[in-house]
């Protein structure tokens, strides 16, 4: 006679890796959506310099100071245009038949890791390289990285963006270039608030961020970015876990998330992006 041997399942879940968000360093919460779906910020132009007329006769006599131009004014438009949700539901018997393993509350945060958050550094991270002021397409090695990202950091200083707050961001294959260039002193005493944030190493005053090859472009190299350049505003995200909802034996999990991501126009030049090229 055959015998039906039992099987046991462990309360234990094979927990995909992940990490936190990347994209909360490198962006900016500026502007505020409350009430609005979009909103518009000026761009008021300047006024050039000229030598100023010490005896009153020069070209303008009404102005010592040269011709009297009107400032202007422009206008940036930013509609949010990512509204994105998700729902399931958790049987009352799968729960406890499973040792409360699909459980409510641990499978949103799961969701929250492994959906939401890359999810959205992917779609943050490619609007920024959209929207680079500069762009570079060179084949990194671990003999020439060291130049290229000096190189990156030169154009921002040239630019005149803010010496602080500038981070490299990276993926696991760039970085192992740099650690392997000799010329390359890192600095890896970082705190633990910041390690959970994805920051790995401090180098030539630069912020080093690894992100994972999945939330980047294919022929990702590096991305030098000052937050300034960047508001990426998250206007609503609402979690709910309903209990015995009318049709469902258990709990109904529903998500919603609001956001999105814009590149300045006066602040294109804060962003560097090098393409890996053939």
């Amino acid at each position: 006679m055959a015998i039906d041997l039992a099987t046991k399942y462990l309360p234990y879940v094979d927990e995909q890796f992940t990490t936190e968000s990347k994209t909360s360093l490198i962006t900016n919460k500026d502007f505020d959506f409350t009430g609005a779906k979009t909103v518009k910020v000026y761009k008021i132009n300047t006024s050039q310099m000229n030598d100023y007329d010490r005896n009153g006769e020069g070209k303008y006599p009404n102005s010592r100071y040269g011709a009297i131009s009107n400032l202007g004014g422009t206008t940036e438009e930013f509609t949010l245009s990512q509204d994105r949700s998700f729902t399931f539901a958790i049987d009352k018997l799968d729960r406890d038949e499973t040792e409360k393993a699909l459980n409510s509350a641990s499978a949103l945060a799961r969701q929250n890791r492994e959906v939401i958050i890359p999810e959205l550094d992917s779609y943050v991270i490619n609007k920024i390289i959209q929207g680079a002021g500069t762009n570079a397409t060179t084949k990194l090695t671990a003999t020439n990285i060291y130049d290229e990202i000096l190189k990156a950091n030169n154009e921002l200083d040239n630019n005149l963006v803010p010496d602080g707050d500038r981070y490299l961001l990276v993926t696991p294959d760039t970085y192992l270039l740099i650690k392997k260039n000799k010329d390359f002193i890192m600095s890896t005493d970082i705190g633990q608030e910041m390690k959970v944030k994805g920051v790995i190493a401090s180098v030539d005053g630069l912020t080093v961020i690894k992100v994972s090859k999945k939330v980047v472009p294919e022929d990702f190299g590096f991305l030098l970015i000052h937050p300034c350049a960047t508001v990426a505003p998250i206007k609503l995200q609402d979690y709910k876990i309903h209990e015995d909802p009318p049709g469902i034996n258990g709990d109904l999990v529903e998500g919603r998330y609001c956001y999105d991501a814009f590149v300045l126009d006066n602040k294109i030049k804060a962003i560097y992006y090098n393409k890996m090229g053939a």
